[in-house]
This record gives structure tokens, sequence and C-alpha cells, in this order.
């Protein structure tokens, strides 16, 4: 157990996330943490339920005098995103996350943390075994696979929760109250190629960018981050121009919601063009680097020889390829003209592998008007129609429409400021939540989201802030003593 949390407090949060930082939980292959889940339940004496999607609920009732309060949805998703720098060892399907203290910040060793949403996890648990927290009756749901499909919680049954109240426990900015979200939508390109054998007399050379910051690319879309696909297609379309330099792979990205931080690409170029070809990448390094000298101080782009590739990638596909990145757009295509500094609608290029056949392309588009997250799915589309590629989209999920008289977002503002004598911002947020599809499920329920802050979510330089998880807890703890009677 990673002991060193334990000194934290709330006490009982940090055991708990100590604990789940001992069980792999990546999305999809959430059976171990499901069953920790399960036992936990099951040995505190509550009623709990697992689902056929997977879903958790487990039920504990209100404590004595608070049985006419009403109900309450506490919910929190299991899963987490594995993200690890290249030169990192690690094995997300078995290893326990190493996390660590730094300042003000626990961090995990160059992986992601999985505060997003573990803290989430753990605040609940701490509720449900905790006799001294005034509350009335409370479900707690745990979804599965929220990073990559949402389909715990669109797998949810009318049936199943009790309650008219949620609370999303999966925000990550300390002080920020949310009450609405963007809807997203994946578009995805296949696009096939033929092998080429390579050319004699041309010298084989593997390019790899790296250091870029990467991010959440719901949270963090706006903020300009260098995108490594982007640039290596940037790098690889000048340098077959110049050079007639051939591609024989090209990976970046592993993820549809993180904005790519690593790519590499083999090629080859006419051994005449080898001392040039080697200066070009040089330069290019030290063109983008001053170009994103504000928000990627540690890109790197580095170039050395390799071993011949066995083949290339046939020069049409390659043209068709290049042009189709260099063409598709990344980041925020338009800003809410409602909310001041709200990002409407954006897109994330977000994963290319080179694969057997095919060159497989990921790519999501967000936005917190319907038509519009529709019209970006069809720009990014009609930019990869004009190679013949297969296309594909996603079914989505729905965004989450702000409710100007929602009962639980005035307690949770009027907690907040009696706590912390402090106004919370109200917001919403460009990332997906649970909550829209909770709510196309739950038409009636009355839903907000809080959370403490958690920087770097979906990367390896994920980080929890130690001094808003109290406040976390504590808001989450005066909320539920507030819920008025059902009526």
């Amino acid at each position: 157990m990673n002991n060193n949390l334990l000194q934290l407090k709330p006490e009982r949060l940090w055991f708990y996330f100590s604990e789940i930082l001992e069980i792999p939980r990546i999305s999809k292959k959430e059976d171990k943490i499901a069953e920790y889940l399960m036992n936990f339940g099951n040995n505190h004496n509550l009623e709990t339920i697992k689902d056929e999607t997977g879903n958790i609920l487990i039920r504990k009732p209100a404590t004595k005098g608070n049985e006419k309060m009403k109900s309450v949805v506490l919910q929190s998703h299991m899963d987490m995103v594995g993200e690890k720098n290249a030169e990192t060892v690690f094995d997300f399907d078995t290893d326990p996350i190493q996390a660590r203290i730094d300042g003000e910040w626990v961090k995990a060793n160059k992986t992601t943390l999985g505060a997003d949403d573990g803290i989430g996890i753990a605040a609940e648990l701490a509720i449900l075994e905790a006799n001294n927290i005034e509350h009335g009756p409370i479900e707690c749901l745990f979804t599965v696979d929220e990073e990559t499909g949402l389909t715990g919680a669109s797998g949810l049954k009318p049936e199943l929760l009790k309650s008219k109240i949620l609370i999303n426990l999966d925000s990550e900015d300390e002080g920020e109250l949310f009450i609405g979200c963007a809807g997203g939508r994946d578009t995805n390109i296949e696009l096939p190629y033929s092998k080429e054998a390579s050319a004699k007399n041309t010298s084989a050379f593997i390019i790899n960018i790296n250091g870029l910051n990467g991010g959440h690319s719901g949270d963090e879309i706006q903020k300009r981050l260098g995108n490594s696909i982007k640039l290596m297609t940037r790098l690889l379309w000048n340098a077959g121009e110049k050079f007639n330099c051939r591609i024989s792979k090209f990976d970046g990205g592993n993820l549809r919601n993180a904005i790519p931080r690593e790519a590499f690409a083999i090629v080859t170029v006419p051994e005449k063009y080898k001392k040039d070809f080697v200066t070009y990448v040089e330069n290019f390094e030290k063109t983008v680097k001053k170009e994103l000298k504000v928000t990627e101080p540690q890109l790197k782009v580095s170039i050395e020889a390799t071993e011949h590739p066995a083949f290339i990638i046939d020069k049409d596909t390659q043209n068709k390829l290049l042009n189709s990145l260099y063409a598709c757009p990344h980041g925020v295509i338009a800003w809410s003209a409602s909310i001041p500094d709200f990002v409407e609608t954006s897109t994330n290029l977000a994963v290319v592998k080179t694969l057997n056949d095919i060159i497989d392309i990921r790519t999501s588009q967000r936005s917190s008007v319907e038509s519009a997250k529709e019209d970006a799915c069809n720009m990014v589309a009609s930019t990869f129609k004009l190679t013949g590629a297969k296309i594909s989209h996603s079914d989505g999920y729905p965004g989450w429409t702000p409710n100007p008289y929602s009962e639980i977002v005035e307690i949770t503002k009027k907690s907040y400021q009696k706590l912390f004598n402090q106004e919370p911002k109200v917001l919403a947020i460009h990332a997906g939540l649970e909550c829209g599809l909770i709510g196309n499920t739950y038409p009636e329920m009355d839903m907000i989201s809080f959370g403490p802050t958690i920087k770097g979510a979906h990367t390896p330089e994920e980080r929890l802030k130690i001094d808003t998880v109290i406040k976390f807890w504590n808001l989450t703890i005066d909320v539920l003593g507030k819920i008025p009677e059902d009526k």
C-alpha cells in the first residue's frame, strides 16, 4: 500500500485512495475494482448490486433522524486512463500505481495517478463506512468504462436508481461547481495501404517527437498545447516535398480523449539527401521549440540512423495520409457566444497507428451544441473522405443542459460559501461527464458535479492537490447534511 498517503487528512478517504491505487483498473478491465467494491458493500452489510453492464450500486440507509431526507446518488467511475512515458516500464494490467507526495501535490511515478476518478471512489467508500456523518438515504454508484466509451452510464436502467438528486464526484477544479457539459462523438478512419520495397541507395532514420505536455482533450483543448501528430505530419509533409522522404511507420498518441504527447516515424531518404535531411530535422526542432516555447518548453525532436525497414508505405497512400492529416482540424473550433471564455466546439486529432495493412486514425469531437457537434464530425470526416478511407463514427454521448432552477446547485453554493467564506464559480465544462447520459435515462434527476483539483489528467503528469481534497470532502459532507425532506 502507498503508506506515505496515510498521514494525510481526511484519514479514511486517503486510506481508501491508497487501497484503490493497488488495484489495476484501466478502462474495460474493471473486474478487480468491481470485485473490491462488491466485497466492501457485502462486508459492511449494505445492499450491494452489480447490474448487467457491470456498474456497482451500494445503498446506505439514512442516519437516525434523517429518514425523511431526499435520497441522493453519489457517483464516480471505476476506470482510469493508463498512460505512461515511452521509456517507463509499467504494466497497467498488473502493477500497482506508485504514488508519492511532492510538496502540495500527490503524483505517480511517470504514469497516470488515477485520481480521475479514484478520489471520487475513495470519498464514497469513506462516507459509506462512516457512522458519524449526518445524511439521508444514500446510493453510491460506481460506473464502468467512463474514459473510453461511457458505456457504464449509457447502460443504466431506469429502475436501478431510486434517488432524484445526483452528485457527480468527477470534476477537477476545486471551487468550481459544474452544472452542464459538452456532448461528444468520435470519428475514426481506416486508410488502407500497400507495402513497397525500400529503394536501394537510401538511408533509414527514426524520428521521435516527445516532451510535450499532452492533456485532457476537453479540459485543456484551449491551451494551445502541442500535438505530436500534427508536428510530425508537418515535418514529414515538408520532408516529402524536399527530400523524397518515404514513410515506413508513423505512430502517435494512444487515447481518443488525450492530446497526443509523443510520436515517432521510421523513414527513408535517398543517400544524396542524408546530411541535408538530418540538418532539416534539427532546424525543425529549433523552429517548433521557438513557436511553442511558452506552452511546451520540454519539446524534443530527435533523429537517429536505424536499420533499413522491410517496407515503405506506397507513395499514393503516403501523400493521402500526410495531406489529410495536415488538413485535419485540431483544437478549438468555436467559442460560446453566451458564456464568456467557454469552449463550445472542439476536435482532437488523437491517434495515428500504422498497422499491418491499414493506417488507423482516431479523432474526437465535442460540443455543448448538438448540431455543432455533428458539424465538427462531418468536417473531420470530409477531410478523410477525399482519400477514399473508411470512416466510422461512435454513437457518442449527449451534453448536459444546465438547470437554472436546480435545488442541489443552490444547496451546494450556500454550503461552499458558508464553509469557505467565498463564492464558488458555477460553470459548464467542455469535457464530457456521465451526467448527460444519466440525465437521458433519469430526466427528472437534479445534478451537480464537483471535486478536488487534479491537473494533467490522462497524462503521466497527473497530480492531485492535497489541500483541495479536504475542502472537497468537507463540502460533500456538508451538502449531504443540508438535503431537504422529501415532501
